[in-house]
């Protein structure tokens, strides 16, 4: 049996729900999201410089996972693993870290593999640089 299969009755009764806000005005319906319990929420907020993150400097306290897209990925331009770096730690200035998930914008699908994969390389290794540096600091 591969370890893979021996996970299948952990995520059966441990789902979480995920959901997407494309393009919203999240800061205006943020305490409705909070109200619907899920546990992760994506946002657009690559295109929006961050404004989106502003509810969370103002106060917000938000309990369940955040992901706030790291890149456009609707641009074909592919974003260096600094500048995803560079974005995260923004992020990290008003998220606490167990909360932010690490993700791109939505709409892979819209890109072309010789974009989105080393596009997504970049934005992995971004992440384990980050981890590297919150546990070196701890």
């Amino acid at each position: 049996m591969s370890r893979g299969m021996n996970l299948l009755p952990f995520f059966f009764h441990h789902p979480q729900i995920h959901i997407h806000m494309c393009y919203c005005n999240f800061n205006d319906i943020i305490h409705s999201i909070i109200n619907m319990d899920a546990d992760v929420i994506t946002i657009e907020n690559s295109r929006s410089d961050e404004k989106l993150l502003s509810v969370f400097r103002e106060g917000v306290n938000y309990g369940a996972g955040i992901g706030p897209s790291v890149y456009d990925i609707h641009s074909p331009r592919i974003p260096s693993t600094e500048e995803i770096a560079y974005r995260i730690n923004k992020m990290l200035a008003v998220l606490e870290t167990d909360i932010l998930w690490v993700n791109p914008d939505c709409g892979l699908k819209t890109g072309k593999y010789t974009e989105v994969k080393p596009a997504l390389s970049n934005m992995v290794a971004a992440a384990k640089l980050l981890l590297t540096q919150l546990a070196s600091a701890k």
